[in-house]
């Protein structure tokens, strides 16, 4: 198994439980925040694939799923489409609203169809490509999707957990 393999493997573990994690919730179960004050499983499925998809994004060079493909009209949220969690305050997770969650695992297949995509190119020596000087040491691709990985993977425990309070 190569690098790319063994991450197309750890994204397609996350694919699995986004769909079953949002099967047959109502919107009312998707917006709802454990304790009140929690991220909602709508706003987490949501994050999750708007993480993803904008760091695969700018690593490959191209526009995200969420714009390309229609999303941002789809989820249609009061946010830019550039919009994608991180920073956002408690009130804007209330707006995070989905009536299908269905919608959320549509677009979390596209964004996992793009990632595939572009993993599948990759080469191992791509893994110490810079991409983001911003940070000292400068960030490498290698870096990048293990971050991308650790975050959607955590995400999506808060996802199963706030799902398996719901009852």
């Amino acid at each position: 198994m190569n690098t790319a393999e063994l991450l197309t493997d750890g994204f397609g573990r996350v694919r699995e439980l986004v769909a079953s994690t949002a099967q047959g919730l109502s919107a009312e179960q998707l917006a709802q925040r454990p304790n009140g004050t929690g991220n909602s499983i709508a706003w987490l499925l949501w994050h999750i694939g708007r993480g993803e998809d904008e760091q695969v994004a700018a690593a490959a060079g191209s526009e995200p799923v969420y714009t390309a493909q229609g999303f941002a009209q789809r989820f249609d949220l009061p946010f830019p489409d550039s919009a994608h969690g991180y920073g956002m305050s408690s009130a804007d997770v209330d707006k995070v609203r989905v009536e299908d969650p269905q919608l959320l695992v549509d677009y979390y297949d596209a964004v996992h169809a793009r990632t595939v995509e572009y993993l599948s190119g990759m080469k191992d020596a791509d893994l110490d490509r810079v991409v983001d000087e911003n940070w000292n040491p400068p960030v490498t691709l290698g870096v990048r999707l293990i971050s991308v990985l650790g975050d959607v993977t955590q995400h999506i425990g808060q996802a199963a957990y706030a799902r398996g309070i719901l009852s």
